[in-house]
């Protein structure tokens, strides 16, 4: 009776070890060839940085290189569109924005993809963002910004990245929030956005770090406050917009990697072990917060969860101040 037990035991082990082999053995082969990653913003922004930062380690992990696709536009939607309907291998992934997976759902009945056609991966990065002025502006405080905003109603704009994104969002939680009318100016971007408020084609717009920061610390742009908690570290000198008088004020973006829903787990956690062993390796920390933003390694599970708040957060603020998707 003990040996027919012991052999049921040995049995039901061996089924179970058969059952998981091919699972294994597609682990074990990916990946066979190039993987393509779309950035839903043009090169220079703070996403297309640090996926470059990251790619030398990824591919030498992962022994395949990664080719990097920039597909600007629609807040993020049309880079993610064409992620959700690629086929689920492993050889098609997506840096993903907070707008595309958080705000554009709560911003009208259509999209062009549904958020649960995307698998999380890992979080990548957080990034703060910066309120600055031009130069031509008479504006060095958020005291002297809101002071010259009322003075003139609806006659200053401040511009952003695109519409939905956090940038977006944050460009009108400030103004919500000071009390001020104020126009939001949608670039395919961070990128143009910084040329035009360099220019003072724009007097006022809300930037990542990265396209900014040299520009601040240069002097060619004046950097209001930054939307963070807390100061940045790389930008120290300047004050968060709740030090210039704007109470409970924090809004940071951020962005993950995803891939196709049904993508096999297995290709999904490789690919997270990948991209977190490289997202804690010291020349990439170092790179990515001397940008500006914060490395954000997760799990699969810990991004998804993740999502949902931020989703919960964006929501209520959308439905709040009546932003519309155009």
């Amino acid at each position: 009776m003990f040996h027919s037990g012991k052999n049921r035991i040995l049995a039901a082990l061996a089924g179970a070890a058969l059952a998981v082999l091919p699972s294994q053995a597609s682990h074990a082969a990916y990946p066979e060839q190039l993987i393509k990653i779309i950035v839903t913003f043009p090169p220079g922004g703070s996403a297309d940085i640090v996926i470059r930062a990251l790619e030398p380690l990824v591919s030498a992990d992962l022994k395949q290189g990664l080719v990097i696709e920039n597909r600007a536009g629609a807040g993020g939607n049309i880079g993610m569109t064409a992620v959700a309907q690629a086929k689920p291998d492993g050889y098609t992934l997506g840096v993903a924005p907070a707008g595309a997976l958080t705000v554009n759902p709560h911003l009208g009945p259509t999209m062009p993809f549904d958020p649960k056609d995307l698998v999380p991966v890992t979080l990548l990065a957080e990034i703060p963002f910066v309120l600055v002025a031009s130069e031509k502006v008479p504006a060095r405080t958020v005291a002297e910004t809101i002071a010259l905003a009322s003075a003139k109603p609806g006659e200053l704009s401040i511009g952003h990245g695109g519409n939905s994104t956090a940038m977006h969002l944050t460009a009108a939680l400030f103004a919500q929030k000071a009390g001020v009318r104020m126009g939001l100016v949608p670039y395919r971007g961070t990128a143009p956005a910084t040329v035009d408020v360099l220019a003072g084609h724009v007097p006022f717009a809300v930037l990542d770090i990265p396209a900014s920061r040299q520009l601040i610390l240069e002097g060619k742009l004046n950097a209001i406050g930054v939307s963070s908690a807390r100061r940045i570290p790389s930008l120290s000198g300047v004050p968060t917009l709740v030090e210039g008088g704007i109470a409970g004020f924090e809004a940071v973006g951020w962005f993950g990697l995803v891939a196709p829903a049904g993508t096999p787990a297995d290709i999904v956690a490789r690919l997270n072990e990948a991209f977190v062993k490289a997202l804690k390796d010291p020349s990439v920390i170092e790179k990515i917060q001397s940008l500006g933003a914060e490395p954000a390694p997760t799990s699969p599970e810990q991004f998804a969860r993740f999502i949902q708040s931020e989703s919960a957060k964006w929501g209520k603020l959308v439905s709040e101040a009546g932003i519309k998707a155009n």
